[in-house]
């Protein structure tokens, strides 16, 4: 068995570039040997840039390279799904950045697939629930600190108005609750390990490029628990997360970018006291690629099903039902 999973890299995509491949490289059990772009020369400027001895100048290339076990797909959403699945014919296990993709039917398509690759591993990108801050948090919430947990409310937003960004094209997947939104969706779902019933929400539509730039839900929960969030596109960049019991509140500062360079901090209130607690600088990244890679080696599950992806996308589904029929949604 070998010590590091050799990855390879599809596209030039900016988080991956700027954030992924890096934080990647930093890895105990990563080597990123590849890179592919449809651009030979973009790819070969990258991977010069990153020290990534392989380039190559198509996605299938890269898939057809003997020497690569694991694929990070950072495509745009519409791509997810399609080049995932090439992936695992090509035999690679797949880290897959979120939204998995462009709604829940497609999202069962991708775990049809992979039933005929039973020994390859494939994962879902939502890097922010292996920062220690939200262990940290899920921690405190089972232990108690906040009494019954009743209600998390979260808020996530950027400005972003160029038509050609990818982020701000309808047909492929973007807009706020697509892109940031699915954050917002994930969070309580992974602090109360349960899925949301029934949703009602109000999405703001740009006119002219049809994306949402505003989006808010409320989520309801079989144990009577709550959720309400707002995602947007074109407001002050700002992010924010609270969990809120009867006897407490934690609130994480930044529960989604949280910067690997400098201390991060979450906040328990309760009616006695304030208590900070702080983590030292980490990479989220390169923890999720670790524990990636680790289940490939060790050949366990992975830390996030794909069923787990299935569910959020659900969740997505009906948030925009609910805005279309202006009512609440059942799940």
């Amino acid at each position: 068995m070998t010590s590091k999973i050799r990855w390879g890299i599809l596209s030039t995509a900016n988080i991956g570039v700027q954030k992924v491949i890096p934080a990647m490289q930093k890895g105990q059990f990563i080597t990123v040997d590849a890179i592919a772009s449809r651009n030979i020369e973009k790819a070969n400027a990258i991977a010069d840039k990153l020290n990534i001895p392989k380039r190559y100048g198509s996605y299938e290339e890269l898939l057809e390279d003997p020497d690569i076990d694991a694929i990070y797909n950072p495509l745009p959403n519409h791509l997810h799904v399609p080049w995932t699945i090439k992936a695992m014919e090509a035999g690679k296990h797949v880290l897959c950045e979120k939204p998995i993709g462009m709604n829940a039917d497609e999202a069962k398509l991708l775990v049809e697939a992979t039933l005929k690759f039973p020994h390859l591993k494939v994962m879902e990108a939502f890097m922010y629930r292996f920062h220690p801050q939200w262990q940290k948090t899920r921690e405190l919430v089972l232990s108690g600190a906040v009494g019954e947990i009743k209600t998390i409310h979260s808020f996530f937003s950027y400005y972003n108005v160029a038509p050609q960004n990818i982020r701000n094209q309808a047909d492929i997947g973007g807009g706020a609750l697509m892109d940031i939104g699915c954050y917002c969706v994930s969070f309580p779902r992974f602090i109360f390990n349960e899925e949301p019933v029934k949703i009602i929400s109000e999405m703001e539509l740009d006119p002219e490029m049809k994306t949402d730039r505003l989006t808010s839900a409320i989520l309801r929960f079989p144990s009577g628990k709550t959720s309400t969030f707002t995602c947007s596109t074109q407001l002050m960049p700002y992010q924010r997360a609270n969990v809120f019991g009867d006897k407490g509140q934690i609130e994480v500062e930044i529960p989604v970018n949280a910067p690997p360079e400098t201390l991060v901090k979450i906040t328990l209130h309760t009616k006695e006291k304030t208590e900070i607690f702080t983590f030292d600088p980490t990479d989220q990244y390169t923890l999720q690629g670790d524990a990636f890679s680790k289940a490939i080696l060790e050949d366990k599950k992975v830390p996030t099903p794909l069923s787990d992806a299935v569910n959020n996308m659900k969740v997505i589904d009906a948030v925009v039902e609910s805005s279309k029929k202006s009512q609440w949604i059942m799940i």
